[in-house]
């Protein structure tokens, strides 16, 4: 009975540190710290000014305990691991505003659609003090065959408390990417064949120049992308951006 006993404690705790979440950073802006929550894969939440922002929320309810239920929602595309159905009716988002390309807002149940907005590429919205902006995220070449065509999910730039937040979606390295200004915190996709590899990534971020970048969404066919040599390459280029590197997959 002792040994079943350790092995489950064993097993338990291997759960919960398999849920854990990585360690949240706190950004100062002129309304109050922007705490930035990773969750896993494309999937982020933030807290500023008493708001709680969850976007493209995805791998069910246990990755966002402790965080209060969301005031706004941002899905960028319609595939699972953005556009999550088990996950949204999992978590608590009677009172949040959902933000979504018209691609998505299609795909929403009946009873989400009353709660959501659309916004396209070019568009933007003032929701609760924040400025969201969607631009484009897509694939190149264009063509049918895209993984992501241009026009039907968004990246997004949310400006709050005098700081500007990018948020790639799933694109590839793309001319409205590297054409960016003023962007204090990005986060940038990088996982072949779906988006772009760490070459481009870095490359991208060398031309926007970000205050801060997280690399985000970096798990493709091939396991886990190489994340420090996108951090050395973006280094190499420009030492004045700060890669901030966090565990985005605790149980791989």
């Amino acid at each position: 009975m002792k040994i079943n006993l350790a092995l489950l404690l064993l097993f338990l705790s291997s759960v919960t540190f398999g849920q854990q979440q990585a360690t949240p950073d706190q950004i100062k802006t002129t309304k109050g710290d922007l705490v930035v929550q990773p969750i896993t894969h494309g999937t982020v939440a933030f807290t500023w000014n008493k708001l709680t922002i969850f976007v493209d929320p995805y791998g069910g309810s246990a990755g966002f305990e402790g965080l209060n239920d969301p005031d706004i929602v941002l899905i960028t595309d319609i595939h699972g691991d953005h556009l999550d159905v088990k996950t949204l009716n999992d978590l608590n988002i009677s009172k949040a505003k959902l933000i979504v390309p018209q691609a998505v807002m299609e795909k929403l149940p009946e009873e989400l659609k009353s709660q959501a907005s659309v916004l396209n590429n070019g568009e933007n919205q003032d929701v609760s003090g924040i400025n969201i902006a969607a631009i484009p995220m897509y694939n190149l070449p264009e063509d049918a065959t895209s993984r992501h065509t241009k026009g039907r999910g968004n990246g997004y730039i949310l400006t709050m408390g005098g700081k500007k937040v990018y948020l790639s979606g799933d694109t590839e390295d793309i001319p409205e990417m590297r054409n960016l200004k003023n962007i204090d915190v990005a986060f940038v996709c990088m996982n072949l064949p779906y988006t772009m590899d760490i070459n481009q990534a870095a490359s991208a971020v060398l031309d926007f120049k970000p205050g801060i970048v997280y690399p985000y969404h970096y798990r493709g066919q091939g396991g886990l992308s190489d994340v420090e040599g996108f951090k050395k390459l973006v280094n190499d280029g420009n030492p004045k951006i700060e890669v901030r590197l966090k565990n985005w997959y605790p149980n791989q």
